[in-house]
């Protein structure tokens, strides 16, 4: 399959809006609708769009702090952490990095004992480090093509 041009353009309008039906989407990039839903599940088959998914306020639902947790494992406690991460309902996204730290997660939290609750069970994994998000600059920004490629194969 290749992304090429209009493609990169479909991706674009998904990426801004989700809901955008096929035939608006044939509309901005010159296409008709079926044209449209035959690329779009070309992209799926091949894994390139993963999914939809609606976009919720953490601060509408409850959660009055989001933050950024880093976690630097103790000896022999990576592994029994990255089975126990999946079971913490406060956990946004949770990164496996290079570096001094071995994990990065985002989490949202209700307040700053919740905070204290989330860092105590952590610390039984390692050393703790918290940055508490004050605003977002740029979030779930679209990837865009910027590989200099008209067309990437895959």
């Amino acid at each position: 399959m290749k992304i090429d041009s209009i493609n990169w353009e479909i991706l674009q309008c998904l990426q801004q809006n989700a809901r955008l039906s096929n035939a608006e989407i044939g509309r901005k990039v010159g296409l008709s609708s079926p044209a449209v839903a035959e690329r779009i599940k070309k992209m799926e088959d091949y894994g390139v769009l993963k999914g939809y998914r609606a976009e919720v306020s953490y601060t509408k639902t409850g959660y009055q702090l989001k933050a950024i947790v880093t976690l630097r494992a103790f000896m022999g406690r990576l592994k029994p952490f990255m089975i126990k991460v999946s079971s913490f309902s406060e956990v946004l996204n949770c990164y496996r990095i290079t570096g001094n730290e071995n994990i990065v997660i985002e989490v949202v939290l209700r307040d700053q004992i919740h905070l204290q609750e989330f860092i105590d069970r952590l610390i039984t994994y390692g050393e703790v480090k918290t940055h508490i998000i004050l605003s977002n600059l740029i979030e779930n920004n679209p990837i865009k093509d910027h590989t200099g490629l008209s067309e990437l194969e895959l």
